[in-house]
């Protein structure tokens, strides 16, 4: 297998992100199983701040409430952090419901 995924797509980073607080267990394609702490997230993508041994290309599989299992690649690392870019944009509906679950504080949700 190569070096990772050769990625070239436009910076989305835009895209409004929404602090959460959301544990999940990543099936990562060389290392298996880990734990990541998503930390903010969007329709096209997310940041952990526990990403130890990650590097930009790895590929992973998580599993979120409502989008079910997605797969998404790292684009950045820094430090502790790493920045993930989900395989397809997640549907807005479906992101939305998403956000209402793993973040149940409203006063933290984006206004809609």
């Amino acid at each position: 297998m190569s070096g990772g995924a050769q990625l070239s797509v436009t910076d989305q980073r835009r895209m409004a992100r929404h602090p959460v607080d959301h544990p999940v267990i990543a099936e990562h394609f060389g290392k298996g199983d880990m734990r990541l702490h998503i930390a903010n997230i969007s329709a096209n993508g997310f940041m952990v701040d526990n990403a130890e041994g990650l590097t930009r290309g790895d590929r992973v599989i998580i599993r979120l409430p409502v989008v079910g299992r997605i797969e998404s690649y790292v684009i950045w690392t820094r430090d502790n952090r790493a920045g993930f870019q989900f395989e397809r944009i997640i549907r807005v509906d479906d992101f939305l419901a998403m956000i209402d679950t793993i973040q149940p504080n409203p006063r933290l949700r984006k206004l809609r």
